[in-house]
């Protein structure tokens, strides 16, 4: 897939109508229109909004229900058939809506957009007169069930199916709420698409080259140091990591500014990982841990599709995004257990091990945000350590912040995108594992040292100085084996539409 597509996930026209179901569906084309409606709990009602629905495309809604017995249970999706030509649509689906909570109506919305892929049109009453956080679940949803990730064939690379060209909301809804929330997904696509671009073309340079095409056509400015810069600029932690790959580092950094932007307007900088290929460096990943390493660089994707989208939202504070790019390789040139690096800012850090690069490209970053950038929050994001995915799995990350606060904030964005975050201490009693003997601090913990998540995000914490921080460890969650639900194969984008969530709601 070329750049210009990559960078512009394949995405449905939606449209939002308060006119009668009738109406809307007689200005459509029938021959490959999808009518899709709710099953709550109790299942179909023989009067109401679902029963009426029905009959505008000739079923009865007690006969349905007696022969077809759809599920009520979130996402469960029962379709009938119906005669060309003869009704105003050629399916119904009758999806489980349950409690119609957001989670609900989230894996509805997921279950719609997966049955919707490669249809000419969707219309549904799903979700309408729900609250708002429940319609903006259900386009989350939507979205997102309609995606694919690219597949590359010959010269190019295409989705593998194309969502529904066309979705209809017809009834009561929110139409910001809707249309935020798909902008949001959008973002969460667009990381999908940077995280499983194959690393024979995904290097540094590669990354920053799409970070500036995007910043371009989003109104950011935008600033990539090359392998002489930060050279000149110290950054002695990112030079280490890409020491021994033939493509060298860069650091991207993209700015934001909303309109009317004061100097008392706060200012976020986000940190995230780039490792765009990791081997393990000297200390070698086995085969089958560097068969998802084209991923490891998910965190830098999320910090450049928030950026990208921080426009389009009205995002109302100052937001700097610093991609830390470096690809993690073996060769005569690479960094080495038991070497010193002299990190941005001037603090040293004894290596303990190659294939912890992840935390030595974001203390460049982290520390350069600290000194040079002076921001209200400072948050990274990154597949930092496997630690974290033994800890919560696949199902939610660990958040760690220096204020609580903070912490809460970032949970309930969190759950209202379910994205979640389950908060984690920093606990003090393991910083003296990091403590070295030949440098101002080791990145790994010593013999003994346990609390893997912990011990990295106690690493990280020595280059925020006295800011306000949050580390989000996605190394679980970051990447998906299945494709299922609003899941792909590869990798997930968690953390965009939660990031963003969060930018939206600062003052």
């Amino acid at each position: 897939m070329r750049a210009p597509e990559l960078l512009d996930p394949a995405a449905s026209d939606w449209t939002i109508s308060a006119e009668p179901l009738a109406d809307v569906l007689a200005d459509l084309d029938p021959v490959d229109l999808l009518l899709a409606l709710p099953v709550p709990t109790g299942g179909v009602r023989p009067t109401g909004a679902t029963a009426k629905a029905l009959a505008l495309v000739g079923l009865d809604a007690v006969e349905v229900s007696a022969t077809y017995e759809p599920r009520s249970e979130a996402g469960s999706v029962t379709t009938i058939p119906l005669p060309p030509g003869e009704r105003p649509a050629r399916k119904v689906l009758l999806v489980g809506v349950a409690a119609a909570t957001a989670a609900d109506l989230r894996a509805a919305g997921a279950a719609l957009g997966r049955a919707g892929k490669g249809h000419a049109a969707l219309v549904t009453t799903v979700g309408g007169g729900t609250s708002r956080a429940g319609q903006a679940a259900l386009a989350e949803g939507l979205a997102l069930g309609g995606y694919s990730s690219p597949r590359w064939v010959r010269d190019d690379a295409t989705p593998a199916s194309t969502p529904a060209a066309q979705v209809a909301l017809v009834g009561s809804y929110d139409e910001p709420s809707v249309r935020h929330s798909v902008v949001r997904a959008r973002a969460t696509m667009l990381a999908r698409n940077l995280a499983v671009v194959p690393s024979n073309t995904k290097n540094p340079a590669w990354v920053a080259a799409q970070a500036r095409t995007l910043a371009g056509r989003s109104g950011l400015d935008v600033r990539v140091w090359t392998e002489r810069e930060l050279k000149t600029e110290g950054f002695g932690g990112l030079l280490a990591v890409g020491a021994a790959s033939a493509t060298p580092p860069r650091l991207v950094q993209l700015d934001y500014a909303p309109e009317g932007a004061t100097t008392r307007t706060p200012r976020v900088v986000l940190v995230g990982k780039g490792i765009t290929f990791d081997t393990g460096g000297l200390d070698i990943k086995p085969a089958d841990g560097m068969l998802a390493m084209k991923t490891d660089m998910s965190g830098a994707g999320i910090v450049l599709a928030v950026l990208a989208a921080c426009r389009e939202l009205a995002v109302p504070v100052k937001v700097t995004g610093l991609l830390a790019l470096a690809e993690n390789g073996v060769g005569g040139a690479a960094y080495r257990p038991g070497d010193v690096v002299t990190q941005y800012g001037g603090r040293t850090v004894e290596i303990g091990n190659t294939d912890a690069e992840g935390r030595i490209v974001m203390a460049d970053a982290l520390a350069y945000a600290d000194l040079r950038l002076d921001p209200t929050v400072l948050l990274d994001i990154a597949t930092l350590t496997g630690a974290a995915r033994v800890a919560l799995g696949r199902s939610m990350a660990p958040v760690y912040a220096t204020e609580d606060g903070l912490t809460r904030a970032l949970v309930a964005a969190g759950e209202a995108t379910g994205e979640l975050l389950w908060p984690m201490p920093l606990v003090e009693d393991y910083r003296a594992n990091l403590d070295s003997d030949v440098a101002d601090i080791n990145h790994i913990a010593g013999m003994g040292g346990g609390g893997g998540s912990i011990s990295a995000a106690l690493f990280l914490r020595e280059f925020v100085g006295a800011r306000r921080w949050a580390h989000l460890d996605i190394a679980g969650v970051g990447r998906s084996d299945v494709d299922r639900g609003l899941l792909t194969k590869g990798g997930t984008g968690f953390g965009a539409r939660l990031l963003l969530t969060w930018l939206e709601e600062m003052t």
